[in-house]
């Protein structure tokens, strides 16, 4: 497919008309809320792609800078730089009723929103676009997605990298570019919603318990660190000295009642609470406040979690690493059908390639994707600059991509293509990017190089999907259970306390987990990632979802996989990174049920109410 690589027209579709507030921060560090804004740059487009405004400036964050050898700001030329609440005035007026735009939009969004938490307000930003999650919708030829590769691709000279001002200059012009291929592909803006929020706070994080589950407390028996405690009802002493005195003597406070609490604390036994209701259904013991009180004085030592942990250098069993989901307790067995078998002697004739499939039943969607799969093709999603084959089935020939695909000149063929591989034409466009990652099939696995950096497993489905898919995370130990309702990272809590694992939301059809597998604790052994869909809608509404793994912002994939559920599944897990002696593997899931996310989340010990 030939591409422009440089577009020197602002875009004319009207859905591309916004008054745009390009940003790029400098930062201490990489956690929001913890890390502070180093350095700050705004640039304002109108709808037309003008500059209609500029700012920049350095900052004094009250905190050492970090990373001088990344972004060259110390101390020293920090101390006379105005602080964010000096400027926060004008940063809210530019950046208000603009589409916040940068380069992995999410970090500067929330780097912005705990600045103005700080100076008890809020971004005013009701909308964002990550040029990143943009790109991997074009899918344009270049090596990887970086800033600088990606300046160099649409034809933007780079001066100094990691400089907040020339960074926004820089994104300018890609934006300008990247608009410009979005719109011969006809694809809609991955514009995602962020209405303005009062909840970010400065992170305090929590400190999770550091012994394993002992189990229940038993009659005359005492307790033991590691102990799930909940509280239900008033108390004497303060909850929140309640809470504390128990964090200090090492139990597992818990917010809710499940089968894995070792014991209840309540002063009225009889009350109607939720709490005593599950605790009652799942025999969990009651102690009263006093009795607590004195039980606290003497909790017995537990088990450190990382004691279960093989000395390092020893390979844990087979069935032990690779215990597939559907042996968890109360997770129903999922649908798996094998992929059609390749024609004799075909493997890997289309390696390389991006075949999209347009229209069809979902069951013919799912065998033509696994057929291109099983030649060695990667299986698109949506239609991208990477594409290089399109299959049409009955009915795909009226699908509102089908005039973009004759105007871009594809290659477009039926059904049977799949099945006469000896007709495959070689590739000739000059536009057109080999897929250099490696393509696995559900079950596959991958050994996972030892960078040293973090690893991301993206999401992403059709851009035409009315239904809200939400991507999550179960950081599980050897038994396939989280130690702590912490260890479930999903919408709600979007990262794990230590920030070890994190859910980014580039698009809205597009979401991602970052894991920094280095840092994981020990008994971590394997990171479960899932995708749920809410309300009544199924997989068969949103067909399938691609998934992507990195290692590095805007790095190319290292691998990737097209998972395909069948019917009536309403959760799915994608994929799951796990240990393998002293390294980490990634294995392509696909596995898919028809029970929804509470009953999943119950499944690997997670605290969910009713």
């Amino acid at each position: 497919m030939a591409l422009l690589s440089s577009s020197p027209k602002w875009p004319t579709l009207p859905d591309y008309f916004h008054d745009w507030a390009l940003v790029d921060v400098e930062t201490s560090g990489l956690r929001p809320g913890r890390d502070r804004v180093l350095s700050l740059a705004i640039l304002t487009l109108d709808a037309r792609g003008n500059q209609t405004g500029e700012f920049s400036t350095l900052l004094n964050p009250g905190c050492d800078p970090g990373p001088v050898h990344i972004h060259g700001l110390t101390s020293a030329r920090l101390a006379g730089a105005p602080t964010f609440e000096d400027i926060a005035p004008q940063v809210g007026a530019m950046l208000s009723s603009r589409v916040l735009v940068a380069h992995n939009a999410q970090f500067d969004y929330d780097f912005l929103a705990h600045e103005f938490a700080h100076v008890r307000s809020w971004v005013p930003v009701s909308r964002r676009l990550c040029t990143l999650a943009l790109n991997r919708l074009v899918g344009p030829a270049t090596p990887d997605l970086k800033l600088g590769t990606l300046a160099e691709h649409y034809g933007v000279r780079q001066e100094k990298a990691h400089d907040a001002q020339d960074d926004v200059r820089v994104l300018s012009g890609i934006l300008r570019g990247s608009l410009g291929a979005a719109e011969q592909l006809g694809l809609s803006l991955p514009l995602l919603d962020c209405p303005p929020r009062q909840d970010y706070k400065p992170c305090v994080p929590k400190t999770p318990c550091a012994y394993r589950n002992p189990g229940r407390l038993t009659p005359g028996g005492s307790l033991v660190q590691g102990m799930k405690v909940a509280i239900t009802g008033d108390t004497r002493v303060s909850r929140e000295e309640l809470v504390a005195r128990s964090v200090a003597a090492g139990l597992n406070m818990m917010t809710s009642v499940s089968g894995q609490t070792s014991v209840v604390v309540t002063n009225d036994a009889s009350a109607a609470s939720g709490k005593l209701r599950r605790a009652a259904e799942a025999g969990v013991p009651l102690v009263d406040e006093a009795t607590y009180l004195g039980l606290l004085e003497s909790v017995r030592p537990g088990q450190a979690k990382g004691a279960v942990r093989q000395s390092r250098g020893t390979e844990l069993p087979v069935s032990t690493m690779s215990a597939p989901p559907e042996s968890l307790p109360g997770v129903p067995a999922p649908r798996i059908g094998a992929p059609p078998a390749s024609p004799a002697g075909a493997h890997q004739l289309l390696a390389g390639r991006r075949v999209l499939v347009l229209g069809g039943t979902h069951e013919a969607a799912v065998e033509a994707r696994a057929r291109a799969v099983a030649l060695g093709a990667s299986a698109a999603v949506n239609l991208s600059a990477s594409v290089s084959d399109v299959v049409v089935l009955p009915g795909g020939e009226t699908d509102r991509r089908m005039s973009r695909i004759v105007t871009l000149g594809l290659r477009v063929h039926d059904a049977d293509w799949l099945l006469a591989p000896a007709r495959v034409p070689a590739l000739s466009s000059a536009g057109t990017k080999l897929d250099a990652a490696q393509v696995l099939v559900r079950g596959a696995v991958i050994d996972l190089p030892d960078t040293g950096a973090a690893w991301t497993v993206s999401a992403a489905w059709r851009q035409q999907t009315a239904c809200d898919v939400d991507v999550v995370a179960f950081a599980v130990d050897g038994r396939e259970q989280v130690a702590g309702d912490e260890d479930f990272v999903f919408y709600g809590a979007p990262e794990h306390p230590d920030g070890t694992v994190r859910l980014a939301t580039d698009g809205p059809t597009e979401q991602a987990v970052t894991v920094n597998l280095e840092c994981l604790p020990l008994e971590v052994q394997r990171v479960v990632i899932g995708a749920a869909i809410d309300g009544a809608a199924t997989f068969s509404d949103v067909g399938a979802i691609e998934i992507t793994a990195t290692c590095g912002i805007g790095a190319a994939p290292a691998a990737r996989a097209t998972l395909d559920a069948a019917t009536t599944e309403r959760t799915m897990i994608l994929a799951e990174l796990y240990r393998r002696a002293e390294g980490w593997r990634l294995r392509a899931v696909g596995q898919g049920y028809d029970h929804g996310l509470a009953d999943l989340a119950r499944g690997y010990g997670v605290d969910i109410a009713e």
